[in-house]
């Protein structure tokens, strides 16, 4: 049996044996190159960093592009540092699931360095502050997604841990956002230092984001006279710390028991699956499909890593903008979260059989094609017709991903305003284009309204995703029954939701769709059944006359 923590440079190499690439550096060397001269930080040690971010690392050591590793920084679940990177030698297996049931599998060891950065582990708090000072640190990327940003209640308020933070010495900082502040404020105390600051994680804009919420906390500080004006200088100069804006696109899944029977069934050993105590699902491998895009906005005061050599395209703002409002607010996201919301109230558990049913394949046609993309501009390097034809032949259908409704369904609240709020309000500010005038995406939201009731088309009891405004959403719509003669007052139990500009982006009512989306409700809450029927009748009645 095959371990990961093995000797992948002997001779007589396991690794190979069993089918796995190996990397052409040695780690150990790597390690202490990465102590002498750090480079790259990455935030949030989950599968898609270990998937994608991990693999360009390795690739640019493999060529001999770069010298030192990557440090991973978790900012959230311990478990993950000390059951699955310190337990494997800080190393991980990739494996990417082929349409054509293949397994490609290769031995990453780029992670020189795994720590848990949180206050109360003040080993990891003061290790990665100390790293964080040190001249040749060029790169920091992120990948904790939205809510790890958020500093506010969903309402525009700051949270009460925000507040505590922005009055406390940057030591005490206990969100994200301030903890990451506390690390740019060392940096600027050890020599005003420049560097990048990249959000890799899957919204738009999301450079943008990361340096309003560390500008928010930076502001706090200097108001309360926690830290000196000049550090808001050194924010605010980009030849000093930059926030390039960046689109990812790798569906990474939980790891999948399918590929953890095969890989322990030819030899390897460490295919063992944790879910830790705060819900997170990681193993010593990850499983990944092949198609993969990162486009990042070249922008770095402190140099970087040739990351092109390693696929990923390196262009300008507008650019990464375009892609990224392409992919995220129209030929992906929305599709991908349309099918986790249907797929949870009609009992779907696979993303890839839910693209096998007729309804539901042509419902996101009919999204991306119809609706979507009337309002996406050509980025140039990626044709938006052709990456929504390989989403929906290719991609989604792949059984070898084993993707779930109920994983896209996470945080869906966190989702809208970037996966629908945006293709809205192009339409909103089109002169050829009516808001009142679309189909899918009001019954989108809809059927989001009817999945926060937390009851299936079945009529029966099902355990909603994870979401930070869940239970207070939820109370809107726990009143309501499914009953063909139900006599519930649907404005008054939608309208507190639909005119939240902080989930939608805008206050639906205000843009016409309020309306639009109680009808759908109501013949959504009709009785059993009632999401099926109308699907279909959608997709039959309503459908776009489209080429495909």
């Amino acid at each position: 049996m095959v371990k990961l923590a093995d000797d992948y440079q002997t001779p007589d190499n396991k690794f190979v044996k069993l089918g796995i690439k190996i990397p052409n550096f040695n780690q150990e060397k790597v390690k202490l190159a990465t102590k002498k001269h750090p480079v790259w930080i990455h935030f949030g040690g989950g599968n898609l960093f270990r998937a994608f971010h991990a693999v360009i690392a390795q690739e640019l050591l493999n060529k001999n592009e770069m010298k030192s590793g990557i440090i991973v920084a978790e900012t959230y679940d311990e478990e993950i540092i000390r059951n699955v990177y310190k337990k494997d030698n800080d190393r991980h297996l990739s494996v990417v699931m082929n349409a054509d049931n293949t397994l490609d599998k290769e031995l990453i060891a780029s992670v020189a360095e795994s720590i848990y950065y949180n206050k109360d582990n003040k080993e990891g708090w003061q290790k990665l502050a100390l790293i964080f000072e040190q001249p040749s640190l060029q790169l920091v990327t992120f990948s904790f997604t939205e809510k790890g940003y958020k500093l506010d209640d969903g309402k525009g308020n700051l949270t009460k841990a925000a507040q505590r933070d922005m009055a406390s010495n940057p030591d005490e900082a206990s969100t994200n956002m301030a903890a990451i502040a506390r690390l740019l404020y060392k940096r600027y105390l050890a020599g005003q230092y420049p560097i990048a600051m990249v959000s890799t994680d899957n919204f738009s804009q999301n450079g943008l984001e990361l340096q309003k919420e560390i500008m928010k906390i930076a502001h706090g500080w200097v108001a309360n006279k926690v830290v000196e004006p000049e550090f808001l200088d050194y924010l605010s100069n980009k030849n000093k710390v930059s926030f390039p804006w960046t689109m990812i696109d790798r569906i990474t899944p939980n790891p999948s028991f399918t590929v953890a029977g095969e890989l322990k069934e030819q030899g390897f050993e460490d295919s063992n699956i944790i879910h830790t105590k705060k819900g997170t699902n990681i193993a010593s491998f990850t499983n990944t499909e092949e198609t993969h895009y990162l486009v990042i906005e070249d922008d770095f005061p402190n140099g970087r890593p040739k990351l092109e050599d390693a696929g990923v395209i390196m262009t300008d703002r507008e650019t990464v903008n375009d892609a990224d409002q392409m992919k995220v607010t129209a030929c992906l996201n929305p599709l991908h979260t349309a099918l986790a919301i249907l797929g949870c109230l009609l009992g779907y558990n696979s993303i890839a059989t839910e693209v096998r049913d007729p309804d539901l394949k042509n419902f996101i046609i009919n999204l991306g094609y119809g609706e979507d993309l009337p309002v996406v501009k050509d980025p140039k390097i990626i044709n938006p017709r052709q990456f929504i034809n390989e989403l929906i032949t290719k991609r989604l259908p792949n059984k070898n991903i084993p993707d779930t409704p109920q994983r896209i369904a996470s945080d869906t609240s966190q989702k809208i305003p970037i996966r629908y709020g945006v293709t809205i309000q192009k339409y909103i500010d089109s002169a050829e284009l009516d808001p009142q005038k679309l189909i899918f995406i009001p019954f989108v939201l809809s059927a989001w309204c009817r999945y926060l009731m937390a009851v299936n088309d079945n009529g029966e009891p099902f355990s909603p995703s994870p979401d930070p405004l869940y239970s207070e959403l939820h109370q809107q719509v726990a009143r309501v029954k499914l009953d063909q003669n139900n006599r519930v007052n649907v404005h008054k139990v939608l309208q507190p939701i639909l005119s939240n500009e902080e989930i939608f982006g805008n206050n639906l009512y205000e843009t016409g769709l309020g309306s639009i989306v109680e009808k759908d409700f109501e013949k959504l809450i009709k009785g059993k059944k009632a999401v099926r029927t109308e699907l279909h009748n959608l997709v039959e009645n309503h459908s776009y006359d489209l080429e495909v």
